[in-house]
């Protein structure tokens, strides 16, 4: 490989890290790559300081800097562990590319993947039971464009359990709005699946459509789009739903209580269907996800489920238990066998 000073190997690295490593003997997906992007420029302009980020070089890109620019995101940016994680992710990527194809940097390299992962403590997650589903759709009001966007948008996303990524990615030639109604996903690793939908989001899908301004409507345009006319991201569609959730919090306390954003509407897809008696497979199937070891952490979450699993088992203390056995029979049994 031509020799080239470390500034230039830099940048050659980050041109092919990005635009052709991880798009394609990767294939992450374009919101994947963006991330990455996201924290290999914050680490490169924590390390520039007031020098032109072009000055920066792979020396520069030590084991105890990235240490450095990890802590300054969680004390001075007040990030969690979980970003800081995936931060740490993103240049653990770039380095692990960098070492194979640049040898002479393999050491650094190496060293760099040496500095490891915090440990994140597990939280609980949030789902909307029906009640608080109704109560927010309640709070919107359909009599403006806007409104039947947000209807369609938050009916979509809880019918499907897509992630919020998928949706805004949507294009309107992703949807059959014919009986039986259903939409095109694209799921990580770019995979897809078709999601049926209920009668009822298709409806108002197609009212969204049908408010929408004469001539916008071709199948490659993004489905949703913002006041703009530009095709509405994750951020404007978490936007949508934290607006609603606090208006309905007004006659639903208990929204109040939770931290509801895009993805809580996929662990409500998934409550919802497993309390509908759905297998877990089918829940792996329909959410997108690789494994179904994924899908089984909505059974910890059914409360429902363990409160009835404990009144059909009963208390021990207090009762007078009665031993499922006598001896005798259990002899007789054993011997049976």
């Amino acid at each position: 490989m031509k020799n080239s000073n470390n500034n230039d190997v830099l940048g050659i690295a980050l041109r092919r890290f990005l635009g052709e490593y991880l798009p394609r003997q990767r294939a992450f997906s374009h919101h994947t790559i963006l991330s990455y992007r996201d924290s290999l420029k914050s680490l490169l302009r924590f390390v520039a300081g007031k020098r032109p980020v072009s000055q920066v070089t792979i020396a520069d890109l030590s084991p105890a800097t990235i240490l450095a620019f990890l802590n300054h995101l969680e004390r001075i940016n007040g990030n969690g562990t979980g970003t800081r994680n995936v931060r740490l992710s993103a240049i653990h990527s770039f380095f692990d590319y960098l070492g194979a194809t640049w040898p002479e940097h393999l050491d650094q390299a190496q060293r760099v993947l040496a500095v490891g992962f915090k440990r994140t403590v597990s939280r609980s997650i949030d789902y909307l039971d029906e009640g608080e589903l109704r109560a927010i759709m309640q709070s919107i009001s359909d009599s403006s464009p806007n409104g039947k966007r947000d209807r369609a948008l938050l009916m979509l996303m809880f019918n499907t359990g897509a992630r919020v990524q998928e949706v805004v990615s949507l294009k309107i030639g992703d949807l059959r709005l014919d009986t039986p109604p259903s939409v095109n996903l694209m799921g990580k690793g770019r995979k897809e699946r078709i999601c049926p939908l209920w009668p009822q989001t298709a409806n108002a899908l197609q009212q969204y459509l049908k408010a929408e301004k004469p001539g916008t409507f071709e199948l490659s345009r993004a489905l949703f789009i913002n006041h703009r006319g530009t095709p509405l991201t994750r951020f404007g569609a978490r936007l949508i739903l934290q607006r609603h959730v606090k208006r309905a919090s007004q006659s639903k306390p208990s929204l109040q209580r939770k931290r509801i954003h895009p993805h809580s509407l996929r662990h409500s897809t998934a409550m919802h269907l497993l309390r509908s008696g759905v297998d877990l497979s089918t829940i792996a199937h329909w959410l997108g996800h690789n494994s179904i070891n994924t899908t089984n952490k909505y059974l910890a979450l059914d409360l429902e489920a363990k409160r009835a699993a404990l009144a059909k088992a009963g208390p021990i203390v207090g009762k007078n238990h009665q031993p499922r056995w006598r001896s005798d029979a259990l002899l007789e049994w054993l011997e049976s066998l």
